[in-house]
């Protein structure tokens, strides 16, 4: 009998279409697409774990994924023939032999979320980016961004119904940047809440056009409640852009 070996896997895709990446009951969704795909390769049915979830219609530039096999194959035949198989929206970039032990969402160290907003009508970002009429205020919402990194407890931030147990996060770097006319909002922690980063993003961009001052952001992550934070930002222009591991956990 041959040995058991987990690999994981690195891939994007376009979220438009799916309604987000955990598979759930009569819906669309990138995982029900990857194990569908990767089944058929093998013949058999093989489950997947994701680094994390995203929400309906939200994008990845980079996510990861693990699943375990016992049966050999050649590496570069198996993107080949995966790719063949996902719909347009989904592309299998690499796949890395790991550790048994290695779990992608427990291993996954830091991860990173880019916020895409555009202010001019291109029908080629209308599903990747939220459009603006006007610039907000961007050196305001940076100031503002700082105070996250002062805090753990973003409990004002996340989804009212969540199964979490708590919901302090460390947040590593939190910033705006302007780039030909489009503005980016960067962050980077170590896990995220559900609706985490678009509640970030509606609060900023509130406190970009004034309707708040960059104050009041401290207030908000103290208060705890969902309600005093702004409306979320639309789903389309996030991505999930960054996964990083500690480099013991690869085999090859």
């Amino acid at each position: 009998m041959s040995e058991i070996k987990r690999y994981f896997l690195e891939l994007s895709y376009k979220g438009t279409p799916f309604h987000g990446w955990q598979i759930q009951a009569n819906a669309f969704t990138v995982q029900e697409c990857i194990e569908s795909a990767i089944s058929t390769f093998f013949r058999i049915p093989i489950a997947i774990v994701g680094s994390g979830r995203t929400d309906t219609g939200v994008h990845a530039s980079m996510q990861v994924c693990h699943f375990e096999t016992d049966l050999p194959f050649e590496k570069e035949k198996f993107i080949k023939a995966i790719n063949g198989i996902l719909p347009k929206e989904i592309a299998i970039h690499s796949i890395r032999e790991v550790k048994t032990s290695a779990h992608a969402r427990f291993n996954a160290k830091w991860r990173s979320y880019v916020y895409r907003i555009v202010f001019r009508k291109d029908p080629f970002l209308d599903e990747m980016a939220w459009r603006c009429f006007y610039n907000p205020d961007v050196e305001e919402m940076n100031k503002a961004a700082l105070y996250l990194l002062e805090y753990e407890d973003f409990e004002c931030f996340s989804k009212i119904r969540t199964d979490v147990k708590h919901f302090r996060c460390q947040i590593k770097s939190a910033y705006w940047e302007q780039k030909e006319g489009e503005l980016f909002f960067h962050i980077t922690a170590n896990r995220f809440l559900r609706g985490m980063v678009r509640a970030i993003v509606g609060t900023l961009v509130e406190i970009g056009y004034h309707h708040r001052t960059s104050e009041e952001m401290r207030q908000i992550i103290i208060g705890k409640q969902r309600i005093k934070a702004g409306k979320s930002a639309p789903a389309k222009g996030l991505f999930l852009s960054r996964i990083e591991y500690q480099s013991e956990i690869y085999l090859d």
